[in-house]
């Protein structure tokens, strides 16, 4: 599933390239025609991303103006020229030279601003956002019983934050997964939250997931890059086995609340209680 930076980057995207208009919006798989229908001949206000979540504001007059996307586990948003038309299209929007296609998203929806406000009340705080409250965040955090590694992972509080974040924001800031989150100190709280802002806006300038520092890239170290779909150099993801760049030790996994993680047991150590 992608996570927040790429959305805010599709939106980023968006907002230069395609805000120009009026605009041909379609829905060539059919299952959107009628709201699309709606939306043809406008143009788009501006586009947002909060955590993996992506509204698409129009100027049309109706009530429903506003396209409501997640793209879940398969979804993707192309940005491809108007006339490709291969797969199955939810979404089309075009002008004379750009289109951007919505295949297998999660949803697509039509919404009032009252839905918009009340989807936005379900979002967490999103480390991408200059309006995000980390403060707020803290509250929930250091009263839980829960581990930070599944905190981390709860869309109502780090919006955005997905499996990769997740486990290589722990890594740099040595924290163990398995921490409650009541164990944390503010000044850890506030260090994972600073890394996060860090690692996610650059992720979301280059539209890839890179946190290593400098002096364990491939170029440093003398040692392959990786080959991984999800792109990018990592400490610990999706490395189970493998030797840890800091220490030497194998990186562990196993699974927690249904997803996979990953973790160094001697740079993230479990601290007693």
């Amino acid at each position: 599933m992608p996570e927040g930076h790429l959305i805010h980057h599709l939106a980023n995207r968006l907002n230069a390239e395609l805000r120009t208009g009026p605009l041909s919006v379609t829905s060539p798989q059919g299952r959107f025609a009628a709201e699309a229908a709606l939306l043809d001949g406008t143009t788009i206000d501006f586009a947002e991303a909060r955590g993996k979540h992506l509204f698409i504001h129009f100027d049309a007059p109706s009530p429903e103006h506003t396209v409501h996307i997640h793209l879940g586990l398969i979804g993707k948003l192309y940005f491809e020229a108007p006339e490709d038309d291969w797969g199955h299209i939810r979404l089309h929007i075009s002008n004379e030279t750009l289109a951007t296609n919505l295949r297998g998203p999660q949803w697509c929806r039509l919404i009032t601003d009252a839905e918009y406000d009340a989807a936005l009340k379900k979002i967490g705080q999103d480390p991408v956002r200059e309006d995000a409250d980390p403060e707020f965040l803290w509250t929930k955090v250091h009263r839980s019983a829960r581990s930070v590694g599944s905190l981390l992972m709860d869309q109502h509080l780090f919006a955005g934050v997905g499996n990769i974040y997740r486990a290589e924001v722990l890594f740099r800031q040595g924290i163990s997964p398995f921490t409650p989150g009541k164990e944390l100190t503010r000044a850890e709280f506030d260090a994972l939250w600073d890394d996060l802002v860090t690692l996610m806006r650059i992720g979301v300038r280059d539209a890839r997931i890179d946190t290593v520092r400098p002096e364990h890239t491939p170029e440093a170290m003398g040692r392959p890059p990786r080959k991984d779909d999800h792109g990018g150099e990592v400490y610990v993801y999706r490395r189970e086995g493998m030797a840890c760049y800091v220490c030497g030790s194998p990186i562990h996994e196993q699974t927690m609340e249904g997803r996979n993680l990953f973790w160094c047991p001697t740079c993230q150590p479990r601290q007693s209680a």
